[in-house]
């Protein structure tokens, strides 16, 4: 089976949780092939390409229709079917007459718009927008609907998958929605967080900048999207409502990363029927040595592992372990972690004060050093090398977050065996099942009370510590979650195939062009792979012709030197890659394709 993976990511090729999300596909999938579509921020060049007058006219009909159905305060079914029909339209325009970047940045496209705002219907936002506004709204939906222009919808790209997987919802499965609505191709979504809260986050942040700044309602020049007004914030946050729907209803299969985000899916129209929760897999081999082995830690201490920023909320697990050692006092507690940012460095600075403040040095004589029973530690050093050996520092590791997603620090403690302490926010529960304490967030009473509870009983760490890491090994692997996503591939392809007419030399249709076993789930035959396709190191000519060289980097793309066809970026197509993957169980050659196109 050929997948086309839809993600988003700078140069020179994929990086952070998208390339490490493809990296577990490619390595565990070797079975399938793969094609590789990256989305970049990168700022385009000016293409060039001035439409005649009957394109233009083509464009701004679809363009009009699509600001019609952002402007639209009515929910119905018409305008959702109205939004979508502009979309393939633009998306046909583009594929027939050359990109449409000059004409979305046109004056006559922001006229357009202007018309659908002042239009009656209109919602109460777009009525109050001003040229800025318009300008900036604008330029915003000319980089959202870039992806209509790359050269990726013809038979040899994307016509030429069995299926797409997009690594987030939004802008990166347009390309899977086009490609589905052209060549019939079944798309799948991942959304480990939801696109459009994301979306709606950042605007709530802009707002909150804006009246900081007073700004007013409207944008200025030079704003970006965080500093966007009412308007701006209100007709963005509509155009990504509109493509979240659409995404959802073109998909074949959506896969949530936990109940949160299946919540928000079905909020904003996803069809039950579709969803299926697909947890982030970890990989367990770093956290064995730790799950497995007897328990040293010191059982009067506990463990904050993780980034340190505000919304980790390490004030409230302050003043909760003030109340711990009121009732324990030979109680330590250690925070690991560094900050994610500024921000969360002046927050560690803050922390620290308020240790100091809480709990002064104290020392067991008067001839004694004193010491404080909070301590600030970074890992990395010589006694807590990694993550593991953090967990295991402790008999009690807390998560005290008023915000989260799906707790990965949670799930690698509790793969080394670790009791754990946690505050009910984001996908808390549903990671931890029964097998720890969970406390309401914000309430530092509550969480001295938990952690007192499990200091005091050390049978029944041990009891929740040992069925914490056997879900987590259930339920939460990077084999469960490529086992999981092998089985929806199938799922997906026999019950939407793509059905493609295979034609002869003389341009005629070949009745048995396709063998009847192609119409059923499953591979027939294996595939014998070369020897040289493994060698590590290698060169490998992609098919095409051999153009610029590019060194990829990281996971399955590493110690391969690829030739390509043209440069990479810029839309162009790397060519097809042998890439050895695998490890520990043979080499297995996965086929790779590496597209990149601007976003």
């Amino acid at each position: 089976m050929r997948i086309g993976l839809l993600t988003e990511g700078g140069r020179p090729h994929l990086g952070g949780d998208a390339g490490l999300w493809c990296d577990r596909l490619v390595r565990g999938l070797g079975q399938h092939e793969f094609a590789v579509y990256t989305l970049h921020p990168d700022d385009p060049c000016d293409d060039g390409i001035v439409h005649g007058r009957r394109a233009r006219g083509r464009f701004l009909d679809a363009y009009g229709e699509l600001a019609a159905a952002i402007c639209s305060a009515s929910p119905s079914t018409a305008e959702a079917d109205r939004f979508g029909n502009a979309l393939y339209t633009l998306a046909e325009l583009a594929r027939d007459e050359g990109g449409l970047p000059g004409a979305l940045r046109s004056e006559r496209a922001v006229r357009t718009l202007e018309r659908a705002c002042r239009a009656p219907g209109a919602r109460p936002a777009a009525h109050e927008a001003r040229v800025p506004d318009l300008l900036a709204v604008a330029d915003r939906l000319e980089r959202a609907l870039r992806p209509l222009s790359l050269p990726w919808y013809d038979a040899d790209t994307l016509g030429a998958v069995d299926l797409c997987h997009a690594a987030s919802g939004g802008v990166v499965a347009l390309p899977g929605l086009l490609a589905g609505h052209f060549f019939g191709v079944p798309l799948v979504v991942t959304e480990y967080g939801v696109r459009l809260r994301a979306q709606y986050l950042e605007s709530a942040e802009s707002a909150r900048s804006a009246e900081g700044e007073g700004s007013g309602g409207g944008a200025r020049e030079g704003d970006g999207p965080h500093r966007a007004g009412a308007p701006v914030r209100a007709l963005l946050a509509a155009f990504h409502g509109r493509l979240a729907a659409e995404v959802y209803r073109g998909a074949a299969r959506i896969t949530p990363g936990n109940a949160h985000a299946r919540r928000w899916q079905e909020r904003c129209g996803a069809d039950p029927a579709k969803l299926r929760t697909v947890h982030p897999g970890l990989d367990a081999r770093p956290f064995a040595e730790a799950g497995e082995a007897p328990d040293t830690a010191d059982p009067r201490t506990l463990v904050w592992v993780g980034r340190i920023e505000p919304a980790k909320d390490l004030v409230s697990l302050l003043h909760a372990f003030a109340e711990v050692r009121r009732q324990e006092p030979g109680t330590r507690l250690r925070v690991v972690g560094t900050p994610a940012d500024a921000e969360g460095a002046a927050y560690l600075g803050h922390c620290r004060a308020l240790a100091a403040q809480l709990f002064p040095d104290e020392a067991p004589g008067s001839y004694a050093v004193g010491d404080n029973p909070v301590s600030f530690e970074e890992p990395g050093g010589p006694e807590l090398p990694g993550a593991a050996e953090a967990y295991a520092a402790g008999a009690v590791v807390v998560l005290s977050s008023v915000v989260e997603g799906f707790p990965d620090g949670l799930v690698e403690a509790m793969l080394c065996g670790r009791a754990t302490v946690s505050t009910d926010v984001g996908a808390v529960v549903e990671a931890i099942g029964g097998t720890g304490l969970v406390v309401p967030p914000r309430n530092p009473r509550a969480l001295a009370e938990a952690c007192v509870a499990l200091l005091r009983d050390p049978e029944r760490r041990a009891r929740l510590g040992a069925a914490a890491r056997a879900r987590a090994l259930e339920l939460f692997t990077v084999e469960q979650n490529v086992a999981a996503f092998d089985a929806i591939y199938l799922d997906v392809v026999s019950r939407c195939p793509v059905r493609r007419v295979v034609v002869g030399e003389d341009g005629e249709p070949m009745p048995f062009g396709v063998p009847a076993e192609a119409h059923l789930a499953g591979r027939w035959t294996g595939r014998r792979v070369p020897g040289w396709a493994v060698a590590g190191g290698e060169v490998f000519e992609a098919a095409g012709g051999a153009g610029e060289g590019a060194v990829v980097e990281g996971g399955a793309f590493e110690d391969a030197v690829f030739e390509g066809a043209g440069a990479v970026g810029g839309g162009g197509v790397c060519g097809a890659y042998a890439v050895p993957v695998g490890v520990g169980s043979g080499p297995v050659c996965t086929a790779v394709s590496v597209v990149e196109g601007v976003l």
